[in-house]
């Protein structure tokens, strides 16, 4: 039964991630024992379409802390997709999503959710705001300040970095804009917020302290391609909410 906190589900996203997911998942559930005790949280894996032992690895972390952890299975590829899959199937007051790397310092996950509680509806950390602490190779960091820029000319956005990997929203949200967002990949961060935004919710961005994962999947080059196809996108075609929050209306209406 509810017993009065907020409901909170951290989602991790993976793909073919046997080797770091059981470390990961032991060190989120501590640091949520240790620092969690306000809400009623679950971690959810959401794998999809591993095809090494990650499956395997997250149902048996599911077995030995029930309640604690659940396991989102897909058959197709996609952070997006995974995201949007473990979101909408969750009746958390928030949800809000990491990195299997916990590239994201932990300490920063409290403010994200107390953010989303004092009146914002989407916070995310940011690796480009003053303030962050950020430990990359140079290539990484000239790529993602050159897209954040190109965000920038796109839609002249008030928000400093899109793809950090360390988002939380609202149920709210989830109802309201996660319909909205077409990608199934890695746009799905830059749309979401972009739509969010530019559709009059609030929100908060935190600068963090961010260490690279030199074992990194993703492919820069190729994701870069696909984030700029999925702007043009956006830009011919901006989506627009048809929420039934007064002030989301409002601000709609002003624009």
């Amino acid at each position: 039964m509810p017993d009065g906190r907020l409901r909170v589900d951290a989602v991790i996203p993976v793909y073919n991630e046997e080797r770091d997911l059981e470390r990961s998942v032991t060190m989120l559930r501590q640091f949520l024992c240790d620092n969690g005790q306000a809400w009623q949280w679950r971690i959810v894996i959401a794998d999809n379409a591993s095809v090494d032992q990650t499956l395997q690895i997250a149902q048996a972390l599911a077995q030995r802390w029930p309640g604690e952890v659940a396991v989102v299975h897909l058959d197709q590829k996609g952070r997006g997709r995974a995201l949007r899959r473990a979101w909408t199937e969750s009746d958390a007051d928030v949800v809000c999503y990491m990195d299997v790397d916990l590239s994201t310092d932990l300490r920063f996950l409290p403010p994200l959710i107390d953010a989303l509680t004092s009146g914002y509806d989407v916070a995310f950390g940011s690796r480009l705001m003053p303030g962050a602490q950020v430990q990359r190779g140079l290539k990484r960091e000239v790529i993602s300040r050159c897209y954040n820029l190109l965000i920038r000319l796109f839609f002249w956005h008030h928000f400093w970095d899109a793809q950090c990997g360390f988002k939380g929203v609202t149920r709210r949200v989830v109802q309201e804009v996660v319909p909205l967002v077409q990608d199934q990949a890695w746009f799905f961060d830059t749309e979401l917020l972009l739509i969010a935004e530019k559709n009059g919710y609030r929100l908060k961005e935190i600068p963090v302290a961010w260490k690279d994962d030199p074992d990194s999947r993703v492919k820069i080059l190729k994701t870069a391609w696909e984030d700029v196809k999925g702007l043009w996108r956006l830009k011919r075609h901006f989506p627009r909410v048809q929420a039934n929050n007064p002030t989301v209306q409002a601000k709609n209406i002003a624009r």
